[in-house]
C-alpha cells in the first residue's frame, strides 16, 4: 500500500492537536466522574490541559485510585478479626463511666470516631511513649528476641545495614528457634537503603513480602499509593507502632550522618489485637496468605489505664477517616490543640476547622521542621504558612536535626499517635495507621514531650514571612500549588 508521507508530514500537527483534545476529553471526564476533592479534581483539569498527553499520562499513573484493598482481602478469603464488643464501652452509661461526665465532649468524639472506623473503643490499655530510635530500638529488640511463638513487622523502610542489621539478626534468631515471622516492606521503600531488605531477608529464611510492587507492569500504576504503616506485634501482646522507620539516622547516640528525631509508642492490652488485624489484612491482601487463630490473636488481658482504638486510613473504603477524626478533635478542643508533624499541608476544611477552635479560644500550637527534608515540600508548607499564621494560631519552627514525630494531643487527655502526616499524601494516598487514646497520664506525657521540643523550638511571625524576597514567595507560592500532587 502506497503512503504519501509527505501528506502525512503536512496534516500530523493538526492530527496531534485532534488527538490530544480527544485524551484531553476523556482524562477530564474522569477526572470529574470520579474525583470528590475539587481542589484535587481542579489541578488534575489544569495539568491535563496545560501539558499536552503529559499532563493525561501522569494522571493515568498517578491519579487513578486502583486500589480496592477490602474488597480483595475478603476475596481472597481472608477473615476479618474484631474485637468482641463486650470488652469497649458501647452506650452512653459506659462512655460516661470511663471518660467522667466532666469530659461530655470527649463521648460525643468517641461516637464520632466508633461510626467513622466501625471499630469499638477498649479499654485497659498501656501506651509508653519511646523517643528517638535510642528508646525505640532497643525496645523492639528486646521483644523480638523475647518472641516465643509470633512475630508481625510492618515498615515503610527498613534498612538492612546499621541498625537495621541488629533487626535482621534479631528477626533470623526468632525464625530459628520456631518462631513464625512475618515481615511486610512497603516497595518503594525497600528502596530507600541497600542491599535490599528484603534479599536480605529472604537469604536468611525470614518470610518477607513487599507491598504493592511498583515496576512490574501489572502494577505500574498503583506505585503512588504506598503504605506507610509502621506496626510491630510479638506473639500478639506486646505491640509497636509509630512514626519511626528503621533507620541508623533515628540513633542519636550514635551521631548518624543523617539525624532524624522521631517518636514511636509501645502498646499492651487488647488494642494490640487491633494492630495485628491491620497487619493480617495487609499480609492477606500482599500475599493471601491467611493469618488466624491463638498464634497470632491470642485473648488479651488489660494492662493499664487508656482507652484506645485502632484507626486505618488509605485510599481503599478506609478513605477520609483521619480526616474526619481529625476534624471531629479539632471540633472537640475546649483548651489546646498541640499538632507536631514533619510536613503540614492541610486541605483548607482543616485549616479552617483550626482557625474556628483558636477563635474559641483554644490555644492551637503547630511544630515543624524549619528545614524539612524534600525541598519542594518545604517551599510548599513555606507557601502556606501565610494562611496559617491567623486568629492567634502558633508555628513554631524545630531546628535541626530534622524532626519526623507525627503527634496530635486535644486538650492535654486525647491524642492520635501513629503514622500520618498532615498533607494531602497522608490523608489520600497513603495506607496509615493512627490510634487514639484517652488518657490523662499519656496526654501529660505527650504535653510534656511538646514543650520539650518547644524551648529549641522559634515562633514565626507574620513581620518574618512578609520580609522574605520577591524569588522565596513566588517560588514558594508555586510549590504550593502542586500540594495536590505532593
Amino acid at each position: 500500500m502506497w503512503v504519501d508521507w509527505q501528506q502525512l508530514q503536512d496534516i500530523a500537527p493538526a492530527l496531534g492537536v485532534v488527538l490530544d483534545l480527544l485524551i484531553a476529553l476523556a482524562a477530564s471526564s474522569h477526572v470529574i466522574l470520579h474525583k470528590d476533592d475539587t481542589r484535587a479534581a481542579t489541578a488534575w483539569v489544569g495539568l491535563i490541559w496545560l501539558v499536552p498527553f503529559v499532563g493525561a499520562i501522569l494522571y493515568v499513573f498517578l491519579g487513578i485510585n486502583r486500589i480496592q484493598r477490602r474488597a480483595k482481602v475478603l476475596k481472597s478469603g481472608a477473615t476479618q478479626f474484631s474485637v468482641p464488643l463486650d470488652a469497649a464501652p458501647r452506650s452512653p452509661a459506659d462512655l460516661d463511666r470511663e471518660l467522667g461526665s466532666d469530659r461530655a465532649r470527649l463521648i460525643e468524639l468517641a461516637r464520632v470516631v466508633g461510626n467513622v472506623t466501625q471499630r469499638p473503643l477498649l479499654v485497659g490499655n498501656r501506651v509508653d511513649r519511646l523517643v528517638d530510635g535510642d528508646e525505640a530500638y532497643p525496645a523492639m529488640l528486646e521483644a523480638i528476641r523475647s518472641a516465643r511463638e509470633s512475630i508481625s513487622f510492618m515498615s515503610y523502610i527498613f534498612e538492612a545495614t546499621g541498625v537495621g542489621g541488629a533487626f535482621v539478626e534479631a528477626l533470623a534468631d526468632a525464625r530459628g528457634r520456631g518462631v513464625e515471622v512475618r515481615v511486610l516492606i512497603d516497595d518503594v521503600g525497600t528502596r530507600y537503603g541497600r542491599p535490599r531488605i528484603h534479599r536480605v531477608l529472604k537469604k536468611r529464611g525470614v518470610p518477607v513480602a513487599k507491598f504493592l510492587p511498583a515496576l512490574l507492569p501489572r502494577s505500574f500504576a498503583h506505585f503512588n499509593l504506598r503504605n506507610h504503616c509502621k506496626i510491630l506485634v510479638v506473639d500478639g501482646h506486646v505491640a509497636f507502632t509509630g512514626g519511626m522507620n528503621i533507620r541508623q539516622g533515628s540513633m542519636l547516640a550514635s551521631n548518624p550522618k543523617h539525624p532524624t528525631k522521631d517518636l514511636h509508642f509501645g502498646v499492651a492490652g487488647p488494642v494490640v489485637a487491633q494492630l495485628q488485624e491491620v497487619f493480617a489484612r495487609d499480609w492477606a491482601f500482599t500475599t493471601g496468605e491467611k493469618l488466624q487463630g491463638g498464634l497470632w490473636f491470642p485473648e488479651l488481658e488489660p494492662e493499664g489505664e487508656t482507652l484506645a482504638r485502632g484507626i486505618t486510613d488509605g485510599p481503599d473504603r478506609d478513605i477520609d477517616k483521619l480526616h474526619w477524626v481529625f476534624l471531629a478533635a479539632i471540633g472537640s478542643a475546649r483548651r489546646s490543640i498541640r499538632i507536631m508533624t514533619p510536613y503540614f499541608l492541610p486541605d483548607r476544611v482543616l485549616m479552617k476547622s483550626l482557625h474556628l477552635a483558636a477563635q474559641r479560644g483554644v490555644e492551637v500550637d503547630i511544630i515543624v521542621p524549619e528545614v524539612a527534608n524534600l525541598p519542594v515540600v518545604r517551599w510548599a508548607m513555606w507557601g502556606h504558612y501565610r494562611q496559617v499564621l491567623r486568629d492567634g494560631i502558633r508555628l513554631w519552627l524545630s531546628p535541626p536535626p530534622f524532626d519526623h514525630s507525627k503527634l496530635f494531643v486535644v486538650d492535654g487527655y486525647w491524642s492520635s499517635i501513629g503514622s500520618s502526616n498532615w498533607d494531602p499524601r497522608s490523608l489520600r494516598l497513603n495506607f496509615e495507621f493512627n490510634i487514639e487514646c484517652y488518657d490523662e497520664e499519656l496526654g501529660a506525657s505527650l504535653e510534656d514531650h511538646v514543650r520539650h521540643r518547644l524551648r529549641d523550638a522559634r515562633l514565626l511571625t507574620s513581620e518574618e514571612l512578609e520580609a522574605r524576597s520577591i524569588f522565596q514567595k513566588a517560588r514558594d507560592g508555586t510549590a504550593r500549588l502542586m500540594t495536590p500532587y505532593l
